[in-house]
């Protein structure tokens, strides 16, 4: 499957009309819809006890357990949508990168590519490599029924870190070395890259994902100017590749409060705010013709209930004019969480903005 390949329109599914994919598609709606990025994840005992045992990689790969995961958080939250249970170096596994994910650490590949030999890693990725996430979400989009599906992808550049680098990194010296040293290297691996996640994202696409989210999560490491000569091009490539299917497209990372209207320009529908900038200012930078996505910060649920319920208003104080607005953490739900915090937060939004 290439990235260039024409997409299949989506025909309308059973979540069309969900309050999530009407605030993606600047649609009036009942409420304000609600979802957390890791919101299937550590901070759910039903989720450590599923998980214990067995390593990430492997329950990524395992469709009863995927299955069960994304549908937790649905069930004890009533979040307006499920986000597939997956990790973004799965695609990367699936073609036969050597990495594993290490508990404490994260994603280590055990051969960096430095060269332009080492591009030879990267082949293209066939349905037939992730089968297990079609039948994964066969599964949920029957459980499910009219909650919508996100399935989601790692951007070009945050991929390209992790190869680059070997694992996580405060610094990304490697990478940045490969991106102003070797720039036609750098411009190759992303290429190959966006066509890999363009590929993922449309397996999940066609198995019945409603929406999928892009996380370039290490993108805030970036200066506008090098965002937009040396990663602007690969993200914008995968948004291309999957807009004929009709599905919302939603863009996040993480610090890149001096990026949005870059990540705009990219081609997603709905772009993703971090808590550093708050939603009205965010939306002025990124301009008209976008929904929103954010943004209060997950540090707040470890504050009394009143707390959160007042940083709580101030994001949808902030949010009240824009054209679409799905309310979400600025970044992913930490493991220490209360999960009880969490459903109040979403019976909490639900009430303040019922229209």
């Amino acid at each position: 499957m290439s990235a260039n390949d024409a997409p299949r329109a989506q025909q309308p599914s059973a979540a069309y009309d969900s309050a999530f994919l009407k605030a993606c598609r600047r649609e009036p709606v009942p409420h304000t819809p609600v979802w957390f990025m890791r919101q299937a994840g550590r901070s759910l005992p039903e989720y450590r006890k599923v998980r214990e045992g067995i390593p990430m990689l492997e329950s990524c790969m395992r469709p009863d357990l995927v299955t069960e995961i994304t549908l937790q958080p649905v069930r004890r939250h009533g979040v307006d949508a499920a986000i597939y249970f997956s990790d973004i170096v799965v695609p990367l596994k699936a073609i036969g990168i050597d990495l594993d994910i290490k508990p404490g650490v994260g994603p280590v590949v055990e051969r960096p590519i430095r060269t332009r030999e080492d591009l030879a890693q990267l082949r293209d990725l066939t349905p037939a490599d992730v089968s297990y996430v079609t039948e994964a979400i066969g599964l949920l989009t029957r459980e499910l029924g009219a909650t919508p599906l996100i399935g989601f992808a790692g951007a070009p550049f945050t991929l390209a870190s992790y190869l680059v680098e070997g694992g996580p990194s405060r610094t990304y010296e490697n990478a940045k070395a490969m991106m102003y040293g070797d720039p036609e290297l750098w411009a190759d691996l992303l290429d190959r890259l966006a066509d890999i996640t363009a590929a993922f994202l449309k397996v999940q696409i066609e198995a019945g994902a409603s929406a999928v989210q892009l996380f370039d999560s290490w993108a805030g490491a970036l200066a506008p100017v090098d965002y937009r000569r040396s990663v602007l091009s690969a993200s914008a490539k995968v948004f291309d590749a999957v807009a004929g299917y009709g599905v919302p497209r939603i863009h996040f990372g993480v610090g890149t409060g001096e990026l949005l209207p870059l990540m705009s320009e990219a081609g997603a529908d709905v772009v993703g705010v971090d808590w550093r900038v708050p939603m009205d200012e965010a939306a002025r930078r990124i301009g008209p013709g976008k929904a929103l996505q954010g943004n209060l910060d997950p540090t707040v649920l470890f504050a009394p209930t009143e707390a959160v319920e007042a940083k709580t208003r101030e994001v949808l104080d902030s949010a009240k004019d824009l054209e679409g607005h799905v309310f979400n953490l600025g970044h992913g739900v930490m493991p220490a969480t209360d999960p009880d915090a969490l459903t109040r937060l979403v019976e909490y939004v639900h009430t303040r903005t019922a229209r």
